[in-house]
């Protein structure tokens, strides 16, 4: 499957901490139902043996809407589990020798922070980037704000999509509009909602509205 800026209108990314009610599974696939076009399986706490097995089920309700699946940080897991890439942060795997394991196989994003890291990532074979985080955010608590100007910079000096991510919800997402991103990523504005599928569609409305106003 490949990755274009279409992609990247609505990356989720998933977080078991807001599991309750609905398993991981059914928020994932409400927020399928609804407008997500990219989804990220991220497992810090699982063993292997655990990931995968949750990995191939996540892999085949994808397929099911057409919709790629990315692993964060195992490109193991991804080749074992028939997803459609996998993400890497600078603290991770260098993305030349990512992309000597999955070869063409594989979507493979990255996180930027800097214009240097991004170009630097571009060039090693990154399909997309990931930029934040854009707002302050609980999920990374050490994860200073990046600002509109370097987001933009960033968007400027590479060529390939991006997606902004890092504390976006309903209430910031348009003060993303004219930084050239090509959409957003989210974790608790869906996982942490309490309808997951409505999140989702108000969010890719409100990204498609963000983008036009490029």
């Amino acid at each position: 499957m490949k990755c274009d800026k279409h992609t990247m209108l609505l990356y989720a990314v998933t977080d078991r901490a807001w599991v309750g009610p609905m398993t991981l599974l059914q928020q994932a696939e409400a927020a399928l139902q609804n407008g997500v076009t990219c989804l990220q399986l991220r497992e810090k706490h699982l063993d292997d043996e655990a990931f995968l097995a949750e990995a191939r089920q996540m892999a085949a309700l994808c397929k099911r809407y057409h919709v790629p699946l990315i692993i964060n940080d195992r490109v193991d897991i991804a080749l074992a589990c028939g997803a459609d890439g996998v993400h890497v942060g600078q603290e991770d795997m260098e993305v030349s020798a990512v992309r000597r394991l999955a070869g063409e196989k594989l979507i493979v994003g990255v996180s930027a922070h800097t214009v240097e890291e991004a170009v630097k990532a571009a060039r090693g074979g990154a399909d997309y980037l990931g930029l934040g985080a854009v707002f302050s955010t609980s999920t990374k608590a050490d994860a200073g704000a990046m600002s509109h100007d370097t987001l933009k910079a960033i968007c400027q000096a590479v060529d390939i999509p991006t997606v902004a991510i890092g504390g976006i919800s309903a209430e910031n997402i348009l003060q993303l509009s004219g930084s050239g991103v090509d959409g957003v990523a989210v974790v608790s504005a869906i996982f942490g909602a309490p309808d997951p599928g409505r999140a989702a569609a108000r969010l890719a409305r409100l990204s498609r509205q963000m983008i036009s106003g490029q």
